[in-house]
């Protein structure tokens, strides 16, 4: 019973982490647990309602075979550049190996101060708990790389933030939470040594097939260029926006970490912002590649050092593996919106990027939900029932559209990759909110629900709905 941890990071040397148990929780609830994943880890889904489960997912109880530690690094924040950062809030318990034999970190977020707190308190509210809880198993559900929510637990507490809040600790999992933050740490300091032994670490545990390249740094470094294009290929159909892509919020294994200030568009435009902090649009829904891009950038910075003892070659070499992002990302961009559009693959790439983008400007300029549009203009693919689509976008692009669809049914293909559900802003408000009052029923609904984000389900009509102005979710926080 219980979780069979191994800390092959908290082996590594000292100055990489500090050694931290977390504050515990005065009257912890367990809210929600996720049994399907718990399987996946290895862990025995029965236990996950059990006191001892409760005790260690609130940090009451320190379990068999864990070593918490909270990790080092560093990272520009809205490009300024912020040489320590650190694990302020969180606490990583452990790793376990799961049943495919892929090492996972276990991590519990909101647990209490650190060393690396700068003066606050280490909490959570329980509103971003609830936030990270259902985007992330949403964005799971989705087929994005991301990390996952193992449980929610209520404190019994609350916390201070611009009012007094209920306190929450969240269970993350993550293949690691490895940044290009933390590489940027050691860089700051000069340390090489410690890049070449992070990057190792990062090799084995990620990339193993760099290890036996001429150059492994470098196969290392095109590696995680090529993951990060991919998630942020996935979230631009999918109208998602991350909200804080910060270096230090940036992985180094490829998945989606830390759900913030993130959020899923309704009504459509490029330079759609939700997060309170981000003043001048930085992380725009539009913007999104070119930061991967910027942050990929920083960490190949940091691995000059390794990469070639010639300063110049490493610089040659940093800079030929940033050229194929771009590559990498609109591959895989412009195949999941034509897939989404059902566009003829006989078509060439610069003809279905041109009508994406006359696409994407139409829904611009007639302020049309993303979501919705795509969902009609799958049924109209399906039934050719036009009524709906006729209403949303106009007859000129419905005939342009219909020249370059596919001859022969592709809806089921659209279908698979326009979602009838997505995690929509005012809905998670409102979980929230009554969760505040203490009712969980709208929380344990939607994560249900969006669990099969692609079926139909009349049971969730209504949670397809765009919302009504008054229901508008302008800003978005991080809630630190």
């Amino acid at each position: 019973m219980g979780i069979p941890f191994q800390n092959t990071y908290a082996h590594l040397p000292a100055r990489f982490f500090s050694k931290q148990n977390p504050a515990g929780a005065p009257e912890p609830v367990l809210i929600r647990t996720n049994p399907a994943l718990a399987k996946e880890l290895g862990i025995d889904p029965s236990w996950l309602n059990s006191p001892a489960a409760c005790a260690t997912f609130s940090g009451n109880e320190i379990p068999e075979g864990a070593e918490p530690i909270a990790k080092a690094y560093a990272g520009h924040q809205f490009g300024g550049f912020v040489p320590q950062l650190g694990d302020g809030r969180a606490i990583l318990l452990g790793e376990v190996v799961d049943i495919h034999g892929m090492r996972r970190d276990i991590q519990l977020k909101g647990s209490g101060r650190t060393v690396f707190s700068r003066g606050g308190d280490g909490k959570s509210a329980l509103g971003p708990v609830l936030r990270e809880y259902l985007v992330s198993e949403a964005m799971h559900a989705l087929g994005v790389p991301t990390t996952r929510a193992l449980a929610a637990v209520y404190t019994g507490e609350t916390v201070e933030r611009e009012e007094p809040a209920p306190g929450g600790i969240f269970t993350r999992v993550a293949s690691s939470h490895i940044r290009v933050g933390t590489f940027q740490y050691f860089a700051a300091r000069q340390d090489n040594e410690a890049i070449r032994i992070l990057t190792d670490y990062c090799i084995d545990r990620h990339y193993p097939q760099a290890a036996d390249a001429k150059n492994p740094a470098l196969a290392f470094l095109e590696n995680v260029i090529q993951s990060q294009a991919l998630i942020v290929a996935k979230w631009l159909p999918l109208g998602f926006i991350h909200g804080v892509m910060n270096t230090d919020n940036c992985a180094v294994s490829g998945e989606t970490i830390d759900y913030g200030p993130c959020a899923f568009m309704d009504t459509f435009h490029p330079d759609k912002v939700f997060s309170f902090i981000d003043r001048n649009g930085r992380y725009a829904w539009g913007n999104q590649p070119t930061i991967a891009h910027w942050n990929l950038t920083r960490l190949a910075e940091t691995l000059l050092p390794i990469l070639d003892p010639s300063p110049e070659r490493a610089k040659e070499l940093a800079q030929a593996a940033l050229e194929k992002f771009i590559h990498h990302f609109q591959s895989i961009y412009l195949d999941r919106f034509s897939k989404k559009l059902g566009l003829s693959e006989l078509l060439d790439p610069d003809t279905r990027m041109a009508f994406l983008k006359s696409t994407l400007g139409a829904l611009t300029k007639e302020s049309i939900d993303f979501t919705l549009f795509f969902r009609h203009l799958t049924l109209f693919a399906k039934h050719d029932a036009r009524s709906n689509l006729d209403q949303m976008i106009n007859e000129r692009w419905i005939s342009d559209w219909e020249s370059m669809r596919k001859s022969e049914n592709y809806s089921a293909i659209m279908q698979a990759h326009s979602p009838i559900l997505i995690p929509r802003n005012h809905r998670i408000e409102e979980a929230i909110q009554a969760a505040y009052q203490n009712d969980f029923s709208l929380f344990h609904r939607l994560a249900d629900a969006l669990t099969k984000p692609f079926d139909e389900n009349p049971a969730y009509a209504d949670l397809e709905l765009a919302p009504h102005p008054e229901q508008c979710v302008k800003n978005t926080f991080c809630g630190t």
